[in-house]
């Protein structure tokens, strides 16, 4: 049975590793996160959609096991690369995590190991920025070495897919590249879909979210303009979808979150440049869905200033800290934003969220929050409840009842029938 090194223990390396030891593949997962790896190995899961069930089966098998030790990074058959491609503060690809991955593997690189990115990128990223650096190893790829891009497809939460179930693009830097990468995934994925390139699989990942983005965009401002109209865009969009054909739902929202949505389109555009082309619908679509914290935040205020009172001073309890229901997973969350544009209008701001207690130090931002447990009284202590994320757990009657003011961003409320003079949609 094949080694299969993963590097990176979070999100989308986590589940893959499950999936692996599952399909009787031996795995070795890396991680700089101490803490982490620790937890892993007593078989605790830092992952709500991984029960620790799950990894305590996975460690107690013995063909799983998480280590600090990069210089182990030598031994297994196919390095697959699971690390965060962030933006810079310019809104710029951040290539930091994987340029010092590839670092680590080209110092201990053996000849016919595979190296697999999975992580979200640009297109040419694997055969522009990957391979020169691993082939300071002295190796070549595609001789030496194998190099491919498989790209991530996680969606937590969702519990209709899981890892094996998601059918998974595989693009290989040549033939034997590509047939390598095949022969490791049949371990873990039900169903793979080959293709021609790297760049191609770069590429239908970027298609994948920027079809997402640009919809949800588009649904976003549908939404601030039918709200000047009069009209409820969440009824709306019920109604278009009783065409049984050439209509998918995708519904507004505070802001976008999670890794790839909210980071792909600034992707696309960055390498877009170096062609000469203006991605003009794109950076709209961009502009559009980074600014709806903003719009939200907005309609809180006047909502305040049509009560006669004002934001400033105003104590502001923000329901769901997740960038989306049911999760525990706060990357790009729209909600950490909300709640620093409300502290810059002088609100007092605190968070509920019944997965994360505590927020922690992110790139940009540092909260140092933790959450409030609910009650009847405590919500009657706000001036405005503001539902960020619409988790199933919510008792949204309830919460109307007890609270002097609803924002609601998510329509978590459209259920709601007493009490509808305190919920404003935003």
């Amino acid at each position: 049975m094949p080694l299969v090194g993963i590097v990176g223990m979070g999100y989308v390396g986590l589940p893959l590793a499950r999936e692996f030891v599952g399909g009787g593949a031996r795995v070795l997962g890396f991680d700089i996160n101490t803490g982490q790896i620790k937890r892993i190995n007593s078989g605790k899961s830092p992952l709500k959609h991984v029960p620790s069930e799950d990894v305590a089966r996975m460690v107690k098998s013995g063909r799983f096991r998480t280590t600090t030790n990069m210089s182990r990074l030598s031994k297994p058959d196919a390095i697959l690369i699971c690390v965060p491609t962030p933006l810079t503060e310019n809104r710029e690809p951040d290539m930091t995590y994987v340029i010092a991955t590839c670092e680590t593997i080209s110092k201990n690189l053996r000849k016919g190991q595979l190296v697999v990115l999975e992580s979200t990128t640009y297109p040419g990223t694997t055969r522009e920025v990957m391979k020169p650096i691993l082939e300071k190893s002295g190796l070549e790829a595609g001789r030496d070495f194998y190099l491919g891009f498989s790209p991530e497809r996680e969606d937590p939460g969702n519990k209709s897919f899981r890892t094996a179930t998601i059918p998974k693009v595989v693009g290989g830097y040549n033939k034997k590249s590509l047939q390598k990468a095949l022969d490791i995934y049949k371990y873990a994925i039900d169903k793979i879909v080959p293709v021609k390139s790297c760049e191609v699989a770069e590429s239908a990942k970027i298609l994948e979210n920027m079809y997402r983005c640009v919809n949800i965009a588009m649904v976003n401002e549908l939404k601030q303009l039918f709200d000047r109209m009069g009209i409820d865009v969440w009824e709306v969009i019920e109604a278009a979808a009783t065409k049984p054909f050439g209509f998918q739902k995708f519904y507004p929202g505070p802001g976008l979150g999670g890794h790839c949505i909210p980071i792909d389109p600034f992707y696309l555009t960055w390498k877009a440049r170096e062609y000469g082309m203006p991605t003009r619908f794109i950076e709209l679509a961009g502009e559009i869905n980074t600014n709806m914290p903003h719009y939200v935040v907005n309609k809180t205020l006047e909502a305040m200033n049509e009560r006669g009172k004002s934001l400033k001073g105003a104590k502001v309890l923000v329901l769901g800290l997740a960038y989306k229901k049911d999760i525990d997973d706060v990357r790009e969350s729209p909600s950490i934003e909300l709640i620093e544009l409300l502290k810059k209008k002088g609100a007092k701001v605190d968070y509920n969220d019944p997965y994360i207690s505590a927020t922690h130090k992110m790139r940009e931002h540092n909260l140092k929050m933790k959450s409030k447990p609910l009650s009847a009284k405590m919500l009657r202590g706000y001036d405005i409840i503001l539902i960020a994320t619409d988790h199933s757990c919510y008792d949204y009657k309830w919460i109307v009842k007890n609270a002097k003011m609803v924002i609601d961003s998510r329509n978590a409320t459209a259920n709601v029938r007493s009490g509808r003079n305190k919920i404003v949609k935003a």
